[in-house]
């Protein structure tokens, strides 16, 4: 599955007012059908929808969307944010605070045997 851009549909809106790439190019980088890229372009859909510049959010280049315009079956490829790129997992267990362990129980039943003259509210 390839990367979308973030808010696709403002995104796609940024697109039509302010490129000349065709609607299935704008439909196909933003995960949208073309009708839905057609209906905003007529205003039927979306009026309040502000646009999205996905050169400013870092998602395209000037220059990616220069060589679109120029070759209509062309693909936009959005950048990789560094948000996307693949975390490597630590292996291990993680640590567990003492209060959230499950032994607190018996810690409490060991207090109450061992010194029964403590009170309810100094074992709070």
């Amino acid at each position: 599955m390839s990367a979308q851009p973030l808010m696709p549909k403002a995104t796609a809106v940024w697109l039509i007012e302010n490129t000349a790439l065709t609607f299935q190019q704008i439909a196909d980088f933003c995960a949208l059908h073309l009708l839905e890229i057609q209906s905003l372009a007529d205003e039927d859909y979306g009026v309040k929808i502000k646009g999205l510049s996905p050169i400013v959010s870092g998602q395209l280049t000037r220059e990616e969307i220069e060589r679109c315009e120029k070759d209509s079956k062309a693909a936009l490829k959005i950048k990789e944010l560094p948000s996307q790129l693949k975390k490597s997992k630590k292996s291990g267990k993680k640590y567990t605070p003492i209060s959230k362990r499950q032994d607190k129980p018996d810690a409490i039943h060991f207090i109450l045997k061992k010194f029964p003259a403590v009170t309810d509210a100094q074992i709070c």
